[in-house]
């Protein structure tokens, strides 16, 4: 493996800085060689919780890709649905009869994702407001929840299951086992007013298993069989592609940076960074909203590690 002290350095300082209290990291390749690194305490309020190999993580938008980005993905290069089909083909609930699932994966949808008075809401208001949403002017890249929280329920009504079975279906594809819908036990805590093992978003909190845009816990274990996965097939090289048609360059549910980085990011403090060409990937998972939710500027410091990560594996 590469030089990675640049990255474990920066890490370390954004510990010591209170950033997050804890991260754990696995640096995998197309063969059985990993790096695991553990860094923290898994909690410090209520109490001081040991970090220990095997925890689960909130994804929270890492979700998009690890469920129904990846759901999305197969199905679509199995010609089981269509790219630019719209979404109300298969979802009729949905008010826009000419938005299609590229839009949806792409964020390019166009919807305005306000909805007055949502934190009142119970999961069927919800699903509702989605689906009467209005536009926006333009339909310039706006990322939002609610194309992948529409895009899970297409699912649903498409396969005629629940989320969570399909999401444990395309699970079983990928050998992962230790990835499921909140909540569960031998959890990091999140947010330290919330018990562990309790989703943080407040939307998955409401339509539990069947949100398609966050709501997953998993084990930096079990994510490295999602990433062999697109590894082990060359068809997922179609994912090297912008899809959007806009200047944003997105794949399939994925960010495409360049150098041909897939990326997808979580709120909570997370993301997965893969590149299919060379088969190297870096799960990074921290509890970044323990304490306090300084989002703004944690966007800066992550990319900053993303960006070490990248120059370390290049």
């Amino acid at each position: 493996m590469k030089n990675l002290d640049k990255a474990i350095q920066r890490i370390e300082d954004y510990l010591q800085a209170g950033v997050f209290p804890s991260a754990e990291v696995m640096l995998c390749s197309e063969d059985d060689e990993t790096q695991h690194f553990l860094f923290g305490q898994a909690s410090i309020l209520p109490e001081v919780t040991a970090l220990k190999a095997g925890m689960h993580w909130d994804l929270a938008s890492v979700t998009k890709v690890v469920g129904t980005g990846a759901v999305m993905i197969d199905l679509l290069l199995d010609g089981r649905i269509g790219l630019d089909y719209p979404l109300a083909d298969y979802y009729p609930d949905f008010i826009h009869k000419d938005i299609t699932i590229r839009q949806f994966l792409t964020h390019t949808t166009g919807l305005d994702p306000f909805i007055p008075g949502r934190d009142s809401m119970d999961a069927e208001g919800l699903i509702d407001a989605m689906c009467h949403l209005k536009l926006r002017e333009n339909n310039d890249f706006l990322y939002s929840d609610v194309n992948f929280i529409l895009l899970g329920l297409m699912l649903e009504k498409r396969l005629r299951l629940p989320l969570d079975e399909i999401f444990t279906a395309q699970f079983a594809k990928m050998g992962m086992n230790e990835t499921s819908f909140g909540p569960v036990e031998n959890a990091v805590p999140t947010w330290h007013d919330l018990p562990a093992g309790i989703v943080h978003d407040p939307k998955a909190r409401v339509l539990g298993p069947h949100c398609g845009s966050a709501g997953l816990f998993s084990t930096v274990a079990d994510l490295v069989k999602i990433v062999r996965y697109y590894f082990s097939d060359d068809r997922y090289l179609k994912l090297l592609k912008n899809y959007s048609g806009q200047e944003r360059r997105r794949s399939l549910a994925w960010d495409l940076l360049e150098g041909d980085w897939l990326l997808h990011t979580g709120y909570t403090g997370t993301f997965i960074l893969m590149h299919l060409p060379s088969k190297q990937a870096v799960i990074f998972m921290s509890n970044r909203v323990h304490l306090k939710d300084e989002r703004a500027v944690w966007i800066e410091e992550r990319n900053r590690l993303i960006e070490d990560f990248i120059e370390a594996l290049a």
